[in-house]
């Protein structure tokens, strides 16, 4: 079983960190590191990603997973990543995100009429795409499997090894990973940390959010040539 993890600069680390520490528990799963060209992806000048394969090297893979980030921006419009996912997707058991990496797999013309997690802050833009916005953690319609923001994706790698091994196994991974959330605040989510929090997030990001909203309608546009 081929789990194949796209990584690319401006990612969010965690985003893509979170389900590697669960598939790299998954009996008989292998993780191949995906990125556009085969050299260092260097993520938030934190953490380097040393690819196995470039995107024309890749085998077919039985699971890809788009992680999020501001890098989502212009992977939107970028052809070669766009073609990379479609070609997967053909063949892949599943085609999976974690937080905006959904954008990607819309921007792709693979959500069209499919419900779709997103980070909150980006989960409308869904709609610009024909998908189906959805505020769970975890969200699967058909061979597609969608994670919200960030630490979903945790969530999002307990399910997919249930999906290949077994509740059971996923179980032994989650002790294993002693994941047991008990944040100290109950601000998740913008109905947890109420208006003043989340109006002040909403604020600093605005500028960002509407570049993001202008590219999610030029790549939506896009399909419909």
């Amino acid at each position: 079983m081929k789990i194949g993890i796209f990584v690319f600069a401006d990612m969010t680390q965690l985003d893509a960190t979170g389900p590697l520490e669960v598939f790299s528990s998954i009996p008989g799963a292998t993780i191949l590191i995906v990125a556009k060209r085969k050299r260092p992806v260097d993520v938030g000048g934190l953490l380097r990603f040393v690819p196995h394969f470039d995107l024309s090297h890749c085998p077919k893979l039985d699971v890809l997973c788009i992680p999020g980030g501001s890098g989502v921006n212009a992977l939107q419009l970028d052809d070669a990543v766009l073609d990379f996912v479609r070609r997967q997707a053909r063949t892949a058991r599943y085609v999976t995100s974690v937080c905006t990496g959904s954008l990607v797999l819309g921007a792709a013309g693979l959500l069209k009429g499919k419900r779709a997690a997103c980070h909150w802050a980006s989960l409308s833009l869904l709609a610009a795409f024909g998908a189906k916005p959805s505020k769970r953690r975890v969200v699967q319609d058909g061979k597609f499997i969608t994670a919200g923001g960030v630490t979903s994706g945790i969530d999002f790698g307990l399910f997919l090894a249930a999906k290949f091994k077994g509740a059971f196994v996923a179980k032994e991974i989650q002790l294993m990973m002693q994941y047991d959330p008990q944040p100290p605040f109950r601000a998740g989510t913008p109905a947890q940390a109420g208006k003043r929090i989340t109006a002040r997030i909403v604020s600093r990001r605005k500028a960002f959010q509407a570049a993001r909203k202008s590219i999610v309608a030029q790549a939506a546009a896009r399909l419909l040539k």
